[in-house]
């Protein structure tokens, strides 16, 4: 079965930190870069988060823009992507916003996960048990059985460095910020892991888009770079 076309979407400092320190969601992006993304989220069939940036940034994952909720109708699709939590735990507040919208809802999860998130969520959310672990590409074939071609993973830092390790993400969306976080203990975009190729192995640049001060790359992971 052919897996979903997965693009990593990230936000980060120049100095490759995704949040500061605080417990108050730092922003790094402009309105021109969220305009961006949320082009990109009309374009998915999915869009995926981890359980830790649901718990911190409470988010709607909805598509903003009037205009293209319409487009994606007249298209035969919901009005929003399908939205998709992965927990191992299945710690998980039924009160948290990404649960109350008539947008479809998945949680992956573990079997001993899939018992604590099922009852608490109830009937907020579809819950897929993956068994003992979660393998993400498990997940993906699971997701493309039920129809999902363009997947958005929006983070965090642990399930990007997942999929990257696992080989399996097509693009990287990189919106890089003018400015520096310089904390040790914010997070940053990839958790050390052993990648496929290394430090030697050197991405596909596609794109640079200046959207105010803020440049956004694409990277292709899977396309060798001519220089490489």
């Amino acid at each position: 079965m052919t897996r979903p076309y997965v693009l990593l979407s990230v936000a980060v400092s120049a100095d490759g930190y995704i949040d500061d320190a605080s417990s108050q969601r730092f922003p790094l992006s402009n309105e021109a870069d969220f305009d961006h993304v949320d082009q990109v989220r009309a374009e998915s069939d999915a869009i995926l988060l981890g359980a830790g940036t649901v718990r911190r940034d409470d988010p709607r994952l909805l598509v903003r823009s009037d205009r293209r909720c319409c487009a994606r109708v007249a298209r035969g699709l919901p009005e929003h992507p399908l939205k998709v939590t992965v927990t191992g735990t299945g710690d998980l507040d039924p009160s948290l916003r990404i649960w109350h919208d008539r947008a479809d809802k998945l949680v992956y999860t573990t079997s001993a996960g899939s018992r604590v998130v099922s009852a608490r969520l109830g009937g907020l959310a579809e819950v897929v048990d993956l068994g003992t672990e979660v393998v993400f590409g498990e997940l993906l074939e699971d997701l493309a059985s039920r129809g999902v071609e363009r997947l958005m993973v929006e983070g965090g830092g642990q399930i990007h460095t997942e999929f990257l390790r696992a080989g399996l993400a097509d693009e990287v969306r990189m919106a890089i910020a003018p400015l520096l976080i310089g904390q040790a203990a914010a997070p940053r975009f990839l958790n050390p892991a052993d990648f496929p190729g290394g430090p030697e192995r050197r991405f596909h640049l596609e794109e640079v888009t200046r959207l105010g001060d803020v440049a956004v790359l694409r990277y292709f992971p899977k396309t060798t770079s001519a220089s490489g």
